[in-house]
């Protein structure tokens, strides 16, 4: 499908206030309303697929006359000179090479995909810049190293990474990210695994769910917590504020007596996200336990993920499951067309679906009769 364009006006426009430095894709691209994977093929010259038509190349020309825009020749000669090298840089304290790590899996998939395109992999740890990669003001400059890069991680720093986009650097994001604006990333669709553990459970009778999550504004966070109230609201059930307990440090908050009290309240499900600590799912199951509760007798506990690794031997929590290799994969072809410089969707997103996992931790609330399926 063509994507929607913009007229811009011909001849010089000022530049904008405060420049200091030489104007880049990222403004043409937002000129011309196209993506800025767009800008870089119509600028190298590249004719690759009918999907830019000529208006449209017209339109990325105009505005980088319009905004004086003259490509960087040493960017363009790296970006001739390409090593068939792509990088991986993670932004967790420990680079994840534990097969117990929960991003070992990712790893798995970007290096069998890497090497079913001809490519070999860099791994940054970070070491430099105090182990998770993040805190130095230039620790993303590395990365310039390999034709393309993978980046690992919840937290990430965003003006290093909105200098690689503008720059035209290729780059995608392991995870859902809201900015910098034009960012790559590939994610798995917690929105609609949310949605179908909350109507499973409620298909099992219960009426009162709690969401426990960390107090994290993390966008895998955020997904998690909306699957969850979508979820509640297609089943006719409350999704008030009451519904969603949030807190920094779940271990010391939800006391036994804090579970309690919701059974008193009618609460028959509780709900964990999974993050990389694990701390939510690890402080329900505790208090569960520590108040002499049997699941799913007493009450229902379900996971929006995988179980910690080194929980692995407990009882499967109800929940779904992450392609976590399938992820990984999926990022090394978005990323091997943004370094091949091939036709990309105007939006660079991929989600992927998770697995519903039954588990044995759900059943139908003490008294309840089961709805029909």
């Amino acid at each position: 499908m063509e994507e929607p364009t913009k007229r811009v006006r011909r001849g010089r426009a000022p530049a904008p206030a405060g420049r200091t430095g030489r104007p880049r894709q990222a403004e043409v691209a937002r000129l011309a309303g196209v993506s800025q994977a767009t800008v870089s093929l119509v600028l190298a010259g590249k004719k690759q697929g009918p999907a830019i038509s000529q208006e449209t190349r017209q339109n990325v020309l105009d505005a980088a006359r319009s905004l004086g825009y003259v490509p960087d020749p040493a960017a363009r000669r790296l970006a001739a000179a390409r090593n068939d090298l792509l990088g991986v840089f993670s932004f967790t304290a420990t680079f994840p090479t534990d097969v117990q790590h929960s991003y070992y899996p990712f790893l798995v998939g970007v290096e069998r995909e890497a090497a079913a395109r001809g490519y070999d992999l860099v791994l940054f740890t970070g070491s430099s810049t105090g182990g998770a990669g993040a805190d130095g003001p230039h620790a993303l400059n590395r990365a310039r190293l390999a034709d393309g890069c993978l980046l690992l991680g919840r937290h990430a720093p965003v003006d290093e990474l909105r200098r690689l986009v503008e720059d035209g650097f290729p780059v995608v994001h392991l995870g859902r990210r809201d900015e910098p604006e034009g960012l790559a990333w590939v994610g798995a669709d917690y929105v609609s695994a949310g949605r179908e553990v909350v109507r499973q459970l409620a298909s099992l009778g219960h009426r009162r769910m709690v969401l426990v999550r960390e107090d994290d504004e993390a966008p895998a966070s955020t997904d998690r917590e909306q699957g969850f109230l979508e979820g509640l609201r297609a089943a006719g059930l409350p999704a008030g504020a009451e519904t969603v307990f949030r807190s920094a440090d779940p271990a010391r908050t939800l006391t036994p007596e804090r579970l309690r009290q919701w059974l008193g309240e009618g609460v028959t499900a509780f709900v964990a996200e999974e993050t990389d600590s694990g701390a939510a799912w690890r402080a329900l199951s505790t208090a569960a336990r520590e108040a002499g509760l049997d699941c799913p007798r007493d009450l229902s506990l379900a996971l929006l993920g995988s179980p910690p690794p080194d929980l692995a031997d407990a009882p499967e929590p109800t929940g779904f499951d992450i392609p976590r290799a399938q992820l990984g994969a999926e990022a090394v072809r978005l990323l091997a067309a943004l370094v091949a410089g091939e036709d990309v969707p105007e939006r660079l997103v991929t989600l992927v679906a998770c697995a519903y996992r039954p588990g044995t931790t759900s059943g139908a609330p003490p008294g309840a009769l089961q709805d029909p399926d």
